[in-house]
């Protein structure tokens, strides 16, 4: 298949997906969990556990503000709202005992400094992952052949999985918007498992590259890139269909606690072979075009 040929279609539908995923974001934000922004969390036990629009309106006369109800198993319930103190904890309890018998199994606060400090450390450890992946990519490929350095190799490893994160921050923005999805530390997890998984795809192909300009010297720059992608198509789409289908029924038999990191890494693998055979790559050769194109003026 000639992937080089048609490009700048893949830019457009990545270019698409990634400022709808801006839009979303900067309109509507994370709906971020109380590990972030502090709050309160109570996980009740119920014998029959009721549905979370009883809960809801069990709770709705309290003045809690937004409850993320979040189901756990087959009878439990954790509870995650605005930082609330001990009368309030106590008339929550009170209110849920009204009509069926509760066990209380948790109940703990976490205060707006846990929660930037937490947030903090979550925005650091992303940006030494970067950090790392870059310098990963750029000593790998040290002795890599013209007409790209390594450190190119690795800036657009990097722009590729932004495009592998933003995806998935997107969608979240739109689920947090209407579904009340929160962004939590699994969700977290899931996003830095997505730069892992993504940037060992892309560098398969960027290997494969690598190995061809090393093997046949003779031929463009374009036709090496093409003819490797080709050569990892399989291997990609195998390898993530497997991932997938794992992943998918986590999504479905997983129990709601695990529902919403598997969707992560469920969009995340999408995006990130996506990217690495469609995006990456082809952006090797524009970078080496514009390059050209500046010798030649």
């Amino acid at each position: 298949m000639e992937f080089i040929k048609y490009s700048k279609i893949f830019f457009l539908i990545s270019s698409v997906l990634i400022i709808g995923s801006l839009v979303f974001l900067a309109i509507w934000g994370l709906n971020l969990g109380i590990e972030f922004t502090g709050g309160s969390i109570l996980e009740i036990n119920y014998q029959e556990r009721p549905l979370n629009k009883t809960i809801e309106s069990e709770l709705s006369e309290l003045g809690l503000g937004h409850v993320y109800i979040q189901p756990i198993g087959d009878q439990a319930v954790i509870l995650r709202m605005k930082d609330i103190n001990e009368s309030t904890h106590q008339k929550i309890l009170s209110s849920l005992r009204k009509e069926r018998n509760i066990e209380e199994l948790r109940f703990e606060s976490i205060g707006p400094v846990i929660g930037k400090e937490l947030k903090d450390k979550t925005i650091i450890t992303i940006i030494l992952a970067l950090i790392s992946i870059l310098l990963y990519v750029a000593i790998s490929f040290r002795k890599v052949r013209p007409p790209l350095k390594s450190w190119q190799y690795g800036v657009v490893a990097i722009l590729a999985l932004f495009h592998d994160v933003l995806i998935p921050l997107g969608i979240f923005a739109i689920l947090g918007k209407f579904y009340g999805v929160q962004m939590t530390i699994p969700i977290v997890v899931a996003l830095l498992t997505i730069f892992g998984y993504s940037i060992n795809d892309t560098v398969v192909i960027f290997d494969r590259i690598r190995e061809n300009l090393s093997r046949r010297r003779e031929i463009l720059f374009e036709e090496i890139v093409n003819q490797s992608i080709n050569e990892s198509f399989t291997r990609s789409v195998n390898t993530s269909f497997t991932t997938l289908l794992i992943l998918i029924s986590i999504f479905f038999l997983g129990g709601d606690s695990l529902k919403y990191f598997s969707l992560a890494l469920i969009i995340g693998i999408l995006a990130g072979t996506y990217s690495s055979l469609f995006l990456a790559s082809p952006l090797l050769v524009v970078w080496k075009r514009r390059i050209e194109n500046k010798y030649l003026k």
